[in-house]
C-alpha cells in the first residue's frame, strides 16, 4: 500500500513541474534570471549533456560518453543556457540585472594604518608617594583610615612609637648640651637619616624635651591608593604603611597586539574615547612603549599621559584607543570591501568597461581603515567593483574551468608491464603494470585502449612488455608506443585489480 502511494505521488509532483515550468519561464525571463534558461529546456524537451566529466578528476572532459580508468562512467554535464552566450556577455548581463553594482577607482595618496586596540586608566608613577619608616616601632595614632581619602602636603598622617626614634632625641639633647660641636652635628643627621621632619627637630630644640611619638607627615597632596596598616600594628622599615597618588594626571596603558608592536613608534597622535563620557575625544600621543611583551595576554603595552582637570578620569576605567602611525606615502589603495580573500591569493574584480569584467590577483600591503594598499596588480584610474563582486567572480571561475578544457595533452609516460588478455577487436590490452610515478598510481591491473598504428600482432598472454600511454581526447589512458620488456618487469597477477 505504502509502495503504491509513493509512485502516485512521485507521478502527481512529476506533472506539477511539467505544468509549471511553461508558466515560471517567461517570469524568470523577464527578470533577467540565469534559471530562466533551465526551466525552459527541462519544461520543453530532455536536456542534452554539454559535456561529460571524468568521475574523480573534474578538470578532465569529454565529448562523448566514456568510461575512465576503473570503469566508472564520466557523468554527463548540462548547459544551464545557451552556449553560444560569451563568458563576456554574461558578465555584462549580471551589470544591469543585479541591483546595487558599485565601482570605485584605484587612488594614490598618503595612507596610515590605524591600531584600535583598547587601554585602562592607571596612577602617573612618576607622581606616587610610598609612606615608610626608619625604624621599627608600633602604631599609635592612625589618622588616615580609609582607601580614597584625601589629603594635602603637610597633613599628619599617623604617629608612632619607635624606641630608636626616642633614643636618638635623647642622644641629640645630650650633645646640645655638651661643647662639642662635632657631636651636635652628627646627632642632628642622625635624627634627618631616621626620618624625623625639620619641624620636629626644631621643637625639640625649642621645648628641650623628647617626644615619646613620632609624627609622619604627607609629602604630597593626593589620595590614599594604597594602606596596610591599621593602629596598633607594629611596622617594620621594609613594610609600606601607605601610598600617595596624585590625580592630576593619569597614565593610559594600552594593549597592543604582539603582531602589531613594529607599527609603534614614540610620538604617534592617538585619540581616546570612554564609554562612559559618550561624543567627547582625548587627544594625545605616545609617551612611552614598555619594552616586554605580557606573558598572559601577549601584548605590548604603550603608555600616554593626560591631564586630569577636574578628576574626571578614574583610576582603571577602560577605553578605546585609536593610535595614528606614521603614514606611507603616495601609495595605490582601494576600499578594503572591492578585496576578495580566496585563502591562497587576494583578487579584484576589475570593471573594464561595456559591461566587461576581469578577476584579477593583487599583491596588499598595509589596511587603513576601510582602505588597502595595493602593491602590485592595478593602475591608477582603474574601477574595481566594490559590490556583487563574488558573484562576478564565481563567473571568473567558470570561464577559467571552460579554458582548461582545452589543456595540453600529458607528456608521455613508459610503463613496464605483463599482458593478462588481448582483445583484438576492441583493440584493448589487459595488463598488469608497475607503479607509475608520474600518475601517483600504484601497481595495478588494468584495461588500455590501443591507439590506432599500432599493431597487436605477435602480442599475447604472459608477453612481458615496454608501452607508452598518453592521455586521449575522451580523457582516458591509452597505449600508443610497445616495445620489448626490459627482464625487471612484473609476473602476471601480480598487484591490485582494477576492471
Amino acid at each position: 500500500m505504502k509502495t503504491i502511494l509513493a509512485i502516485i505521488a512521485a507521478i502527481l509532483l512529476f506533472g506539477a513541474g511539467v505544468l509549471l515550468a511553461p508558466r515560471l519561464q517567461p517570469l524568470l525571463a523577464d527578470l533577467g534570471h540565469p534559471s530562466a534558461a533551465l526551466v525552459k529546456a527541462t519544461a520543453t524537451s530532455e536536456r542534452k549533456p554539454l559535456k561529460y566529466r571524468h568521475p574523480m578528476n573534474p578538470t578532465i572532459f569529454s565529448d562523448t560518453p566514456a568510461k575512465d580508468d576503473m570503469g566508472m562512467d564520466y557523468i554527463p554535464v548540462y548547459a544551464a543556457e545557451d552556449q553560444s552566450v560569451t563568458s563576456s556577455a554574461f558578465a555584462s548581463r549580471l551589470k544591469w540585472s543585479i541591483p546595487g553594482v558599485r565601482t570605485a577607482p584605484v587612488e594614490r595618496g598618503d595612507l596610515s594604518r590605524q591600531i584600535q586596540t583598547v587601554g585602562y586608566l592607571d596612577y602617573d608613577e612618576r607622581a606616587l608617594s610610598h609612606v615608610h619608616l626608619r625604624a621599627s616601632g608600633w602604631i599609635e595614632h592612625l589618622k588616615v583610615k580609609t582607601l580614597g581619602e584625601r589629603v594635602r602636603k603637610g597633613d599628619l598622617l599617623l604617629e608612632v612609637y619607635a624606641p630608636d626614634l626616642v633614643n636618638a632625641q635623647k642622644e641629640y639633647l645630650q650633645a646640645l648640651n655638651g661643647s662639642i660641636s662635632l657631636l651636635k652635628v652628627s646627632a642632628r643627621d642622625r635624627l634627618l637619616a631616621l626620618g624625623i621632619a625639620e619641624t620636629q627637630i626644631q621643637q625639640l630644640e625649642k621645648e628641650g624635651q623628647v617626644s615619646q611619638l613620632t609624627a609622619v607627615y604627607a609629602r604630597q597632596d593626593g589620595i590614599v591608593s594604597a594602606l596596610n596598616i591599621r593602629q596598633g600594628m607594629y611596622v617594620t622599615p621594609e613594610m609600606e604603611l601607605m601610598m600617595l597618588a596624585d590625580p592630576s594626571t593619569v597614565w593610559l596603558k594600552a594593549e597592543v597586539f604582539e603582531q602589531q608592536a613594529s607599527w609603534l613608534a614614540v610620538g604617534q597622535k592617538a585619540e581616546v574615547r570612554l564609554p562612559q563620557m559618550p561624543g567627547e575625544v582625548w587627544e594625545g600621543a605616545v609617551e612611552y612603549i614598555y619594552p616586554d611583551v605580557d606573558a598572559k595576554t601577549r601584548a605590548v603595552r604603550a603608555r600616554l599621559r593626560f591631564a586630569n582637570p577636574g578628576e574626571r578620569l578614574k583610576f582603571n576605567m577602560f577605553a578605546n584607543v585609536v593610535i595614528q602611525t606614521t603614514p606611507r606615502a603616495k601609495v595605490l589603495h582601494i576600499p578594503r570591501e572591492a578585496l576578495i580573500h580566496t585563502g591562497t591569493e587576494q583578487r579584484v574584480i576589475v570593471d573594464l568597461g561595456e559591461g566587461r569584467f576581469e578577476a584579477r590577483p593583487v599583491e596588499i600591503s598595509i589596511e587603513a581603515a576601510d582602505r588597502v594598499e595595493i602593491r602590485s596588480g592595478l593602475k591608477p584610474g582603474e574601477k574595481v567593483v566594490t559590490s556583487a563582486q563574488f558573484l562576478l567572480d564565481s563567473e571568473s571561475s567558470v570561464r577559467a574551468s571552460l579554458q582548461r578544457l582545452s589543456k595540453p595533452a600529458m607528456p608521455e609516460v613508459w610503463v613496464e608491464g605483463a599482458i593478462n588478455t588481448v582483445e583484438a577487436a576492441s583493440r584493448t590490452l589487459n595488463v598488469t603494470h608497475e607503479p607509475i610515478a608520474a600518475l601517483n598510481w600504484p601497481t595495478m591491473t588494468m584495461d588500455f585502449p590501443v591507439a590506432k598504428g599500432v599493431k597487436l600482432d605477435g602480442l599475447k598472454a604472459d608477453s612481458k612488455i615496454r608501452f607508452r600511454i598518453r592521455e586521449g581526447e575522451d580523457g582516458r589512458y591509452q597505449i600508443d608506443a610497445i616495445r620489448p620488456s626490459l627482464p625487471t618487469s612484473l609476473p602476471k597477477g601480480e598487484g591490485s585489480t582494477v576492471r
